[in-house]
């Protein structure tokens, strides 16, 4: 009869409602294809960024941070504490089972039944039993709170992702910013040694009759001017190594140089795949697309508060007088219980509990909706900084080649009494401008590139990984 009921009662569980809606993405424009790009299926997402750069250090800087970064550590760690939350509601979903045992001793009054042949003032009692108690989830109460607990758990998974692709993101831009101020250095330095010997130069032209103290003076200024640059340079730098040195998990110090930044690879076409595909490729937009699903689920289990609930438990066990025959037939003894709780006044809290996980949801429907316009934002902006940069680089430099061949100029006409000091002077700080600025830009088109890879969502794969 018992295991009749049993078995009824855990149909009725599996094959029980779960109250609540459904979980259903919400639409999200998808534009047809990326800003001033076609779509198509390729992305640069789907490589390792060094397929972008290819220099081995900046390789190794990456695996040392993924290693050592505290930050990406915690975000690990919350995967642990989520499923582990996981299992713990996931736990209601089943009976539980308990044992307990026993002795009690009782010494009575004289007075309870004096007259009793054999009356024996003292007595042992001695018992075991396992216990059982389920709550039925009738109405999928708890299915939903489970489910709420496993898409929280996804989307701590997904927001270490996330993490992880910021943070190989702000090491390769630390690494760039790095070459490209140690480019600048470089310029800075070799300018303010040729404006040295330019001091030197007049100097002597001066001492020689041939010049007078306006030029000295104005090479003197030019030369403190670009030496200013220098210390400004190296502070930036510093800085620079510091804020990479605590990516990597380490004390501020040095860090390690490889390729120099003029022949980083440069891909002729960077292809950012189809919008679609960014959806599920983004782990932020999957974060929150979990988060939505557990606010989805927390409804229903808000919902479920209002039926009743049904908890059967029973004990099966043993009792006896004495130790030594306690499990002897005819010991035994049992007990079922089947109890059912359903609410009637709570003076609103329900509604207000519904109405809340309502509110809840719809936060989270916007946030997703938030997200995922965002990730198209910021690859649209990542695609048009790519490309733009790109130009400006090509005309930066066309302007450099330009610059250098005017000042060799500049130099034969005032040898040859055909122009004064000042053109040269003019000449050659339009071209330590524009060297700076093109190193700059190297840094900048390097740096788009990184960041289109991180607004695609492309994360850590080893080398080789398809």
């Amino acid at each position: 009869m018992n295991r009749w009921l049993f078995a009824g009662l855990f149909c009725l569980a599996v094959s029980g409602c779960a109250v609540g809606p459904d979980y259903e993405r919400p639409d999200i424009p998808v534009p047809t294809e990326f800003r001033g790009t076609a779509a198509e299926a390729a992305s640069v997402a789907d490589a390792g960024w060094w397929t972008l750069i290819e220099d081995p250090v900046l390789d190794a800087l990456v695996r040392e941070a993924i290693a050592n970064n505290l930050d990406l550590a915690v975000a690990t760690e919350r995967i642990a504490e989520a499923r582990a939350r996981y299992r713990i509601v996931r736990a209601d979903l089943i009976p539980e089972v308990g044992a307990s045992g026993g002795q009690t001793s009782q010494r009575n009054s004289v007075l309870t039944d004096p007259a009793r042949p054999g009356f024996d003032r003292a007595s042992n009692n001695y018992d075991a039993s396992v216990a059982v108690s389920w709550e039925i989830d009738l109405f999928g109460g708890n299915r939903r709170r489970s489910e709420s607990a496993f898409a929280s758990y996804l989307a701590t998974e997904h927001g270490q992702r996330a993490t992880l692709v910021t943070l190989v993101g702000d090491v390769a831009s630390a690494y760039v910013t790095l070459r490209a101020l140690d480019l600048q250095l470089e310029i800075a330095r070799e300018t303010v040694k040729a404006n040295e010997e330019m001091v030197d130069y007049y100097r002597k032209r001066l001492a020689g009759g041939l010049s007078n103290r306006l030029e000295v003076d104005t090479a003197i200024a030019n030369k403190a001017r670009t030496a200013i640059l220098v210390p400004q340079f190296e502070q930036q730098i510093a800085s620079t190594e510091n804020a990479l040195s605590f990516l990597l998990g380490r004390v501020p110090g040095d860090i390690d140089r490889g390729a120099a930044i003029e022949t980083f690879r440069r891909q002729p076409a960077v292809p950012p795949g189809l919008p679609a595909a960014l959806l599920e490729r983004r782990p932020d937009v999957l974060a929150a697309e979990q988060q939505l699903v557990a606010a989805n689920a927390d409804v229903g289990a808000a919902r479920a508060l209002f039926f009743p609930s049904l908890s059967v438990s029973g004990v099966l066990g043993a009792a006896s007088g004495d130790a030594g025959d306690l499990f002897d037939e005819g010991t035994e003894t049992s007990q079922l219980r089947t109890s059912v709780l359903a609410p009637i006044f709570q003076g609103g809290r329900l509604r207000a509990n519904q109405a809340v996980a309502e509110s809840r949801l719809e936060q989270a429907v916007l946030r997703y909706r938030a997200t995922a316009l965002n990730a198209y934002r910021e690859v649209a902006d990542a695609v048009v900084a790519v490309d733009k940069l790109g130009v400006v680089r090509t005309e930066l430099q066309t302007g450099v080649d330009a610059l250098e061949d005017a000042s060799t100029l500049a130099r034969a006409r005032y040898q040859e009494g055909l122009s004064s000091y000042l053109e040269i002077l003019n000449t050659d700080q339009q071209l330590l401008d524009q060297r700076l600025r093109l190193a700059s830009t190297r840094g900048d088109e390097l740096r788009s590139l990184v960041a289109l890879y991180r607004a695609l969502g492309g994360g850590w794969q080893e080398p080789g990984t398809p």
